[in-house]
């Protein structure tokens, strides 16, 4: 009797100290929260909105001229092709297209290679670029034509169309 009073007790015992180990657990695994900001565009104004005083940073974008856009490009290719856009179609790193955070679907776009000269026409087609100090991301048929497949990254002008 005393026997299996102590093993129930002892029992009881074990399993409390064990579920009171994993509600302690628990609070261990938590997560970080990362807040990462999102750059507000400043063309169509025609005049610059802001002015870089930190030489560390990447030059923000720039206005020139009502609509148009200075920065920096990047292109995206083969881990993307056949993948859907996120305006729904699928993505062919062959043909002229970009993504863009806020020009609408299907806008044309004149990209200006502003270290070579050279320029092509592409249609939004995606969202993006996901990296803070670039404006486009071009299909890697558009990189070739304006010639920065090899640098990955060009200092271009966007004229919309």
């Amino acid at each position: 009797m005393i026997q299996r009073l102590f093993r129930n007790s002892l029992r009881g015992f074990l399993i409390g100290l064990v579920g009171v180990l994993i509600l302690s657990f628990t609070g261990c695994g938590g997560f970080k929260v990362v807040r990462i900001p999102i750059p507000i565009p400043t063309f169509g104004f025609g005049k610059k909105t802001e002015q870089v005083t930190d030489r560390s940073r990447p030059p923000s974008p720039t206005v020139t001229t009502p609509g148009a856009m200075e920065g920096l490009a990047s292109w995206y290719g083969r881990q993307f092709q056949g993948r859907r856009t996120a305006s729904g179609e699928r993505f062919d790193m062959n043909k002229l297209t970009a993504a863009h955070n806020t020009l609408p679907f299907n806008t044309k776009v004149r990209v200006t290679n502003l270290e070579n000269g050279n320029s092509v026409i592409v249609r939004i087609n995606d969202r993006g670029p996901s990296i803070q100090d670039r404006i486009i991301d071009v299909s890697l048929a558009t990189a070739r034509r304006l010639d920065f497949e090899r640098q990955g990254v060009a200092r271009v002008r966007l004229d919309p169309l």
